[in-house]
C-alpha cells in the first residue's frame, strides 16, 4: 500500500465540493491542507475495524517505548512482538513504514519511529492519558492551552473550544438547576466537583494569557471571554447548594422513620425493571374502591357547580355606557371674597403721610398681615400695573416702599419681628417744583 499522491487528494476533495469552488479558496480548508501529511498518519492509523487500529497502535507504541534504544532491526521486532502474528506483524509494520510512520536506515538496517510517528504517538499518549479521569474533556484542553502557552505557541482555536466547553457545561448546569430535580443537581454537582481542579487551574493559565502583550485583539478578547466562562462556572456551586437547601425545605419525611422522599426515590432509582415490576404487582386493583374520595372536596366542588357558577352567570357585569365630558361653565366655583383686598386698597390710596410697615400690615391675624405683605411686592411693577382687576390697581397706586436691613418687633401677638420700613405717597407739588417759563 502506497501513500496518496496529492493531486488524487485534491481530486477527490474537488469532487465533494460545489462547481465553481476551489479547495484553496476556503479558509477552513487551507490548515487541513497544510497539515496533510500528520492527518495522513492518522488516517494510516485509524482507517479499518476496531481490532486493526488496536494492533497498529499496539505495534507503533511499543517500537515507540524503547529510549535508551530507538532503532530496531527486524528480528528484534520480531522478538518483541512475538505474540502477534508473523504475516500480520509484517503487514502493519510495512503499513506504517509506507506511511512515514517508521523509517528503514539501508545502511544500519534497522527501523526508527519517524519525526511524524512521534506526533502521533505523543498525541495518542496525551489524549489516553487524560481518559482515565477527564470524562467532561475539560482537563485536555486546560492542559493543551497550558502547553502552547508556557512554549509560546498560543492558539486561537485552543481558546475556542475550552469556551465552547464551558459554555457547554455551564448550559448542562443551568438545565438541571431550571429541572428543579434533585437527582439531576446532585449529579450535576458531581460534575462539577469533577472538573473543579481544571477549572481553577485554567483560570491562572487564562489570566497570565490575558496578561500577555504579545496578544492580538481578537485573541485577547476570546481569553476574556473564558475568564468570564470560567468565573460563572465556579459561581455554580453556589448556585446548587441553594437549590439543594430549596429542595429540602419542602422535603417530606416518612412518619418517624427517619427516611424522606428523596431516600424514596434514590431507592427507586437503584432497583431495576424487573424489581420494580414487581413492587408494583397488586399495587392498583380494579375496579378502584370508593374510599380514595374526600367527602370535604366534593361538596366544595359540588357547591361551586351549583351555586357559585349559576351566581356568577346571573351577575350583571355589563359596562355602563359613556358620558359625555361636563362643560367649564357647568363646573361649580367659588367666588374669591376680596373685601379685604378692596378694604386696604382703600386705606392706602387715602394716605397723605408716610405710614410704619408695621402699622400697615396690621391686621385681625397672621394670615391678613401675611397677604398684605405679599401685595406690597407689587406696588411700581409696570407687569402687574398692565392688568385689570383689584391686584392691578393696588399694584397702580402711587406709594413708594422703604424697607431697611433690621428687624422690629411690630406689637403683634401674631408676629414676632418684621423688617423695618414704610410706605411714602407722592409727594404734593410746590412752585417750587414748577418749572420757569
Amino acid at each position: 500500500m502506497t501513500p496518496v499522491d496529492s493531486a488524487d487528494a485534491d481530486e477527490r476533495l474537488q469532487d465533494v465540493l460545489r462547481e465553481g469552488i476551489s479547495a484553496e479558496d476556503l479558509p477552513a480548508v487551507f490548515p487541513l491542507l497544510r497539515g496533510r501529511s500528520l492527518l495522513r498518519a492518522f488516517s494510516a492509523l485509524f482507517h479499518g475495524s476496531e481490532a486493526q487500529v488496536l494492533l497498529r497502535l499496539l505495534i507503533l507504541r511499543t517500537l515507540g517505548a524503547r529510549a535508551h534504544a530507538p532503532e530496531w532491526t527486524p528480528a528484534e521486532i520480531r522478538d518483541q512482538l512475538a505474540f502477534v502474528e508473523p504475516v500480520k506483524l509484517e503487514t502493519v509494520v510495512q503499513r506504517l513504514k509506507d506511511h512515514e510512520l517508521l523509517t528503514w536506515d539501508s545502511e544500519t538496517q534497522r527501523y526508527r519511529i519517524s519525526p511524524l510517528g512521534r506526533k502521533a504517538l505523543a498525541a495518542v499518549a496525551t489524549l489516553l492519558e487524560f481518559e482515565r479521569d477527564d470524562e467532561d474533556g475539560l482537563g485536555y484542553l486546560t492542559a493543551q492551552l497550558a502547553a502552547g502557552q508556557a512554549v509560546g505557541r498560543l492558539s486561537a482555536d485552543e481558546l475556542s473550544h475550552l469556551l465552547s466547553r464551558l459554555s457547554e457545561l455551564k448550559d448542562d448546569f443551568d438545565r438541571a438547576v431550571l429541572s428543579g430535580s434533585e437527582h439531576r443537581i446532585r449529579h450535576a454537582a458531581t460534575r462539577l466537583d469533577s472538573v473543579w481542579d481544571w477549572v481553577e487551574k485554567g483560570t491562572e493559565v487564562v489570566r497570565r494569557i490575558a496578561d500577555s502583550a504579545d496578544l492580538d485583539p481578537a485573541t485577547h478578547r476570546l481569553a476574556q471571554a473564558v475568564g468570564r466562562a470560567q468565573s460563572a462556572l465556579l459561581r455554580q456551586a453556589g448556585i446548587f447548594q441553594r437549590e439543594l437547601n430549596k429542595i429540602d425545605q419542602h422535603r417530606v419525611h416518612l412518619g418517624r422513620t427517619g427516611l424522606s422522599s428523596s431516600d424514596l426515590v434514590a431507592w427507586l432509582r437503584s432497583l431495576s425493571a424487573d424489581a420494580l415490576a414487581q413492587h408494583a404487582d397488586d399495587a392498583a386493583h380494579l375496579p378502584l374502591q370508593p374510599p380514595f374520595l374526600q367527602d370535604q372536596i366534593a361538596l366544595d366542588v359540588a357547591e361551586f357547580e351549583l351555586l357559585e357558577r349559576e351566581r356568577a352567570a346571573a351577575e350583571n357585569t355589563t359596562i355602563p355606557d359613556a358620558e359625555s365630558t361636563p362643560t367649564t361653565a357647568d363646573l361649580p366655583m367659588d367666588e374669591d371674597d376680596l373685601a379685604p383686598l378692596l378694604a386696604w386698597h382703600g386705606e392706602l390710596a387715602a394716605l397723605t403721610q408716610p405710614l410704619e410697615l408695621s402699622d400697615a400690615l396690621r391686621g385681625e391675624d397672621y394670615a391678613l398681615s401675611a397677604y398684605r405683605l405679599s401685595l406690597l411686592g407689587l406696588l411700581g411693577d409696570p407687569e402687574s400695573s398692565a392688568l385689570q382687576g383689584p391686584t392691578a390697581d393696588l399694584a397702580r397706586l402711587p406709594l413708594a416702599l422703604e424697607i431697611e436691613p433690621r428687624l422690629i418687633d411690630p406689637g403683634l401677638a401674631a408676629i414676632a419681628l418684621v423688617s423695618a420700613g414704610r410706605l411714602h405717597p407722592p409727594r404734593p407739588h410746590s412752585p417750587r417744583d414748577t418749572p420757569d417759563a
